[in-house]
């Protein structure tokens, strides 16, 4: 399924911003940065519930925010990109 993390972790310590990074990072395993604080994701389910978990591990429940968006398999017809592209077709080919 085609999943949207989004978050919004507090930084105004350096726990914080350490916090953060550890989301950042955390995210990056799973899928691709598509703005700063949001990543789209292809997962099963027991992917996205071991993501889910771990962030929960990460974050301050009471200063820090992620939200998820289940965009499910037939997902083109629900997203509209405008501006410039920087992500990749999680379907189409991959050179590498």
């Amino acid at each position: 399924m085609y999943v949207l993390i989004t978050y919004d972790v507090n930084t105004s310590t350096s726990e914080g911003r350490r916090r953060l990074r550890k989301v950042a990072n955390c995210c990056k395993d799973y899928g691709q940065r598509v703005q700063n604080s949001v990543f789209e994701c292809l997962l099963s389910e027991s992917q996205l519930i071991l993501l889910r978990n771990k962030l929960l591990s990460l974050i301050d429940k009471d200063l820090d925010s992620i939200r998820i968006y289940r965009l499910g398999k037939a997902y083109h017809g629900k997203i509209e990109h405008l501006g410039q592209q920087t992500a990749y077709d999680f379907e189409g080919e991959l050179i590498i």
